[in-house]
């Protein structure tokens, strides 16, 4: 519950319940846990899907809760990090919305500070896919300079295609679409608002 919206697999959750709990599972058994929670729909499965590459990566995947009052309840109402939260939310109303959603991963050839060229990888929250078409999805709860917006616009900006891209922030920001194609909008019109996932996803479903 407390690591919903992280990356994570079966074996890092054996290892994590060996040294807190003082048990050692075997990692089948931690899959099959897994699958149970799916199924009794207390935790929704997405997996990372690489954008350029056009393939899913097994591991890791992110977990995110079914109901987050239920989440928050099992914590005590403790450790509600609003960026994981907001996470969790768009993501449920996606499904509820019946898209397909995935885990983005874009590669990136950086130069380190050593001047050695290397591959990182950084994540799109969302990707909303439908047959040939995509929306990506960003959330970000604060975009307070310049900085912070190139910040969490950097991996859609890095795709190199033309499918949408959106970013969803805190608030009440109300819809615009910035220089770059680069879409905007608060999570309160996001979750009332229909229309404004459905007019950038015409031709999806």
């Amino acid at each position: 519950m407390s690591s919903t919206g992280s990356l994570t697999n079966p074996s890092k959750m054996a290892n994590t319940l060996s040294t807190e709990q003082g048990v050692k599972p075997d990692v089948h058994t931690v899959q099959q846990y897994l699958k149970y929670l799916t199924q009794a729909y207390l935790f929704s499965k997405a997996a990372r899907y690489d954008v350029k590459g056009r393939r899913y990566m097994q591991y890791p995947s992110k977990w995110y809760a079914e109901d987050v009052g239920l989440r928050n309840a099992r914590l005590n109402y403790r450790q509600s990090e609003k960026t994981h939260l907001m996470e969790n939310v768009i993501y449920n109303e996606l499904v509820v919305r019946g898209y397909n959603v995935d885990v983005g991963v874009v590669e990136v050839k950086v130069t380190a500070e050593s001047g050695k060229r290397e591959t990182r990888q950084y994540e799109i929250d969302f990707v909303v896919n439908t047959g040939f078409e995509k929306l990506y999805i960003q959330s970000a709860l604060e975009l307070d300079d310049d900085a912070k917006r190139k910040q969490e616009t950097f991996s859609l900006r890095k795709t190199r295609d033309a499918f949408r891209k959106l970013v969803v922030v805190g608030g009440d920001q109300p819809f615009f679409t910035d220089d770059d194609g680069i879409s905007f909008v608060g999570v309160i019109p996001f979750l009332l608002d229909k229309s404004i996932l459905s007019g950038m996803t015409s031709g999806m479903n």
